[in-house]
């Protein structure tokens, strides 16, 4: 049950990294991006990192929202009757 929970979490938020990375890069060069600290970034480099701080961003948004959202409506085993 806890990996349900897990990837009820990672799974829609990779799915909205993906479109993220593909919405910020439509209109962002990654050559344009200026990262503090070591300079030089290749593309790839720069798509990469930005799709693993976009992840983490939409896990941590969905983590809150599944954190602070109502119980989920699981049946019971044992109703009382």
């Amino acid at each position: 049950m806890q990996s349900h929970k897990i990837m009820a979490i990672v799974w829609p938020a990779f799915l909205a990294a993906c479109l993220l990375e593909l919405l910020v890069f439509a209109l962002v060069d990654p050559q344009d991006v200026h990262i503090p600290g070591p300079s030089g970034w290749s593309r790839q480099a720069v798509y990469t990192a930005a799709f693993f701080v976009f992840w983490g961003v939409c896990m941590a948004s969905s983590a809150l929202t599944a954190l602070l959202g109502p119980p989920s409506a699981q049946p019971d085993k044992h109703p009382s009757r």
